[in-house]
């Protein structure tokens, strides 16, 4: 007998389904009448990769942080007069943490940026299987729209939206706050803050130091929260993809 879900391949002897729909990952192989130009592939594991680098990131921001404050008190004694021994040390240990968290912090996100695209593009190879036709861009946007000039201030949020859309398991797609308040972080910290830690590299003077480190703790604080924001919609949308692999196809009601 066919499968009761697909109505497509034939059902397991000692069942209603066939041994695609009863997987229990919920993402199946390709179908036996045919081999289809692409499938579903489970994005969990890397979704839980990609969350795990993103919370290290934000740890790393937050150590970050940590290095910023000292940085800001230190430098402050200094500007009061106070250049003592202790204050001297204290000095030269803000400036070995402060370096070792700029170090951490591009090396941090450099990884995330490797498997977030690759998390990206499984989902979005995903998304097509379940929405052919819900995709404004092309593919190859998942990794030219973080690159191109002006292109990058929208096309990624298009992809994501897209995917979000196809990935929704309800009768209407999800809202979409999470990725509009994710965007937003990340574009402030891409250009506000970056551009708040060019004071801080070109400070000389204790008093040009101090000035300049609260504005690195606001850059700091935009990757902080943007990564934590980044890494929730990492998870979501890996549930999002789960749960409608472990659906099924919909099955077309009689008339």
């Amino acid at each position: 007998m066919l499968c009761t879900r697909c109505l497509h391949a034939e059902a397991a002897p000692d069942g209603v389904l066939c041994p695609g729909c009863a997987t229990p990952t919920g993402f199946a192989a390709p179908p036996a009448g045919g081999t289809p130009r692409i499938w579903l592939r489970s994005p969990v594991g890397l979704g839980r990769a990609t969350a795990i680098l993103l919370g290290l990131a934000a740890a790393v921001d937050v150590f970050a942080l940590g290095a910023d404050f000292l940085m800001y008190d230190v430098t402050g004694d200094l500007v009061g007069g106070d250049t003592g021994a202790a204050v001297l040390d204290r000095a030269d240990l803000a400036d070995k943490l402060t370096a070792a968290a700029g170090s951490a912090q591009l090396l941090v996100m450099l990884a995330c940026a490797v498997v977030f695209v690759l998390w990206l593009w499984r989902v979005r190879r995903n998304a097509e299987v379940f929405a052919p036709d819900g995709h404004d861009k092309a593919r190859a946007w998942v990794i030219a729209g973080w690159v191109v000039p002006i292109a990058s201030l929208w096309y990624p949020r298009r992809v994501v939206v897209d995917i979000w859309d196809a990935s929704s398991t309800g009768d209407r797609p999800d809202g979409h706050a999470l990725i509009n308040i994710w965007w937003t972080l990340w574009l402030l910290s891409q250009t506000i803050g970056r551009a708040l830690y060019t004071p801080f590299d070109v400070a000389d003077t204790p008093q040009e130091i101090h000035d300049s480190v609260t504005q690195t703790m606001v850059a700091d604080g935009l990757d902080l929260v943007a990564a934590l924001l980044a890494a929730a919609l990492v998870l979501r949308l890996t549930r999002m993809q789960d749960e409608k692999a472990r659906q099924g196809p919909a099955v077309p009601v009689a008339v």
